[in-house]
């Protein structure tokens, strides 16, 4: 039996079901998760027990000692298990939020280890080991939404670049990581309160998706709540393409000759810092006494070889 597929098109499948959804503290991407068909919650900031959708409580467990007993990532992967070999009604698995599990990894590693951080670990095997897990668990939990056919949301905290008096708006999760997550997600969803009004917009999606095709409609009902989410991305021309390297190119230029001026400038203030320094004290040698010849007394004299004793006269 042949593995493969006939050579003919077919009607791709648009459905998205991986998604990364960032914002602030109570700007509504915990809510916007909750509205996902069936969603189970991996909350790890305790509060399992605070919110109404089905949740689990995901941190390192402990001794009375301090000692790891049961790690996150062993938890971690009990669940995934579960949700791929047990019948059950949940389509929707919410990490949140994901920066937390990265560092629950990390401690994982280091504790293991008896080290600080994973960057003490020899030959980089601690950063080796760390991006190793965090792949494994992105590529598991991508497996399950392709198997099952359930939606994976990765949700993490919001940080603000500021640049020349310009916000941007990103997710907290350090940049290795989000690229991994990223890389096996279909959507990346910023969630904003203004004012009395909450935001969802697309910044960033996998492909140009239409309406039409996404098969299950409610997933294509929460996506019209989204700003940005059909949207087509607009095509660029050679010409336009070329200013766009130009000024990238330009950018990175000005950015690598500011640095060399930077480290020009802090070499010599270093040498003026030199400079400037009081000099150091020269220890004064210990000075030695003038020899004391022996005072001079009456009376015969010794004598010298060669020569009579002078012998004073008597008065």
């Amino acid at each position: 039996m042949s593995v493969l597929p006939k050579n003919e098109r077919k009607i791709a499948k648009e459905t998205p079901r991986n998604f990364v959804i960032f914002g602030g503290t109570m700007h509504g991407k915990t809510y916007f998760a909750d509205e996902f068909p069936n969603p189970l919650n991996l909350n790890t900031d305790g509060n399992a027990e605070m919110i109404e959708t089905p949740s689990i409580n995901i941190n390192n467990q402990r001794d009375s000692k301090g000692k790891i007993t049961r790690s996150a990532s062993d938890l971690l992967s009990e669940i995934i298990l579960e949700l791929e070999t047990t019948n059950h009604t949940f389509e929707t698995i919410v990490i949140d939020v994901i920066d937390d599990i990265v560092t629950m990894f990390e401690q994982e590693i280091t504790e293991e280890h008896g080290v600080k951080s994973v960057g003490d670990i020899s030959w980089g095997k601690g950063h080796q080991m760390l991006e190793m897990m965090v792949r494994v668990f992105v590529m598991r939990l991508k497996e399950l939404s392709m198997k099952k056919q359930i939606n994976i949301l990765y949700l993490s905290r919001l940080t603000i670049i500021e640049e020349n008096d310009v916000e941007t708006y990103v997710p907290s999760l350090k940049l290795k990581w989000l690229n991994i997550v990223n890389g096996n997600s279909d959507y990346t969803i910023l969630c904003r309160k203004v004012g009395k009004n909450y935001i969802r917009k697309v910044e960033s999606k996998r492909k140009n998706y239409t309406r039409d095709k996404v098969d299950d409609e409610r997933i294509a009902s929460l996506l019209d709540t989204v700003i940005g989410a059909y949207d087509k991305s607009k095509k660029t021309s050679t010409d336009e393409a070329k200013k766009i390297v130009q000024q990238q190119e330009e950018a990175a230029k000005a950015q690598q000759e500011a640095a060399r001026r930077a480290r020009q400038q802090e070499a010599q203030q270093e040498q003026i810092n030199a400079e400037e320094a009081p000099a150091e004290p020269k220890e004064d040698k210990p000075k030695t006494e003038p020899k004391q010849e022996p005072p001079k007394t009456e009376g015969p004299q010794p004598k010298v070889a060669g020569r009579p004793a002078r012998i004073s006269p008597q008065v």
